[in-house]
């Protein structure tokens, strides 16, 4: 279980019950936002028979910088959601369910949030989406990580220019989770509101049926 500031977060669930779902949609939401608008989201996304699984950031906040401060300055918030987050998915693979089954999506701070744990605990997942985010660290820090996503469909989707995420971050994270063995599709909207698109929300739902789509896969 998560320690810190996250220990005792609450987790949302909607869709198919966990021990006998198709999948699992994890679903990480903004700053300032809740795991109930997340889920509605997942609700939009999801194919049939998947469980969603949405945890709620202490204070409605992940972290309480921008993703783009020196990581100390994030701490002990950051570990305490990147626990949070492995221990969402650990308690799926306790139920039975294959990491290949498990998709992690995010909006915005969740979205970062999610790349950063799918890059820091390597694993071959059904998916990633982002929705407007990338992994976490200032610019130029170097954003290398060991180990293999082993053919992972990942989504990077992000307006630009946005007022939280540059792009040129949004590019580098698909860069880096390519040299992870990721298949990494990216979509850049110019000008796009600090949202999700219903186009967005399309291809999102596109990736997940054919990320569920094989048995075992």
């Amino acid at each position: 279980m998560a320690a810190g500031p996250h220990a005792n977060a609450e987790i949302y669930e909607a869709g198919a019950p966990l021990r006998s779902a198709s999948g699992i949609l994890l679903l990480l939401h903004g700053r300032g936002a809740s795991a109930a608008d997340i889920l509605g989201l997942g609700e939009e996304i999801a194919p049939a028979g998947v469980a969603l699984v949405a945890p709620q950031a202490a204070e409605h906040t992940w972290y309480p910088n921008s993703f783009l401060a020196p990581i100390a300055q994030n701490e002990p918030w950051l570990s305490s959601a990147l626990e949070l987050v492995e221990s969402v998915v650990q308690r799926s693979l306790d139920a039975g369910v294959a990491s290949n089954r498990i998709a992690v999506c995010g909006f915005s701070q969740g979205a970062c949030l999610s790349t950063e744990f799918v890059a820091r605990y390597p694993r071959r997942y059904a998916a990633l989406i982002a929705f407007t985010g990338g992994l976490i660290g200032p610019l130029g820090i170097d954003l290398h990580h060991a180990g293999s996503l082993d053919e992972t469909s990942v989504l990077f989707s992000s307006g630009d220019p946005d007022p939280h995420v540059p792009w040129v971050r949004v590019e580098d994270s698909a860069s880096q989770l390519e040299s992870m063995n990721a298949r990494v599709e990216l979509r850049r909207y110019p000008l796009r509101p600090h949202t999700v698109l219903c186009e967005e929300a399309e291809n999102a739902r596109a990736l997940l049926a054919q990320a569920f789509s094989t048995p075992g896969s």
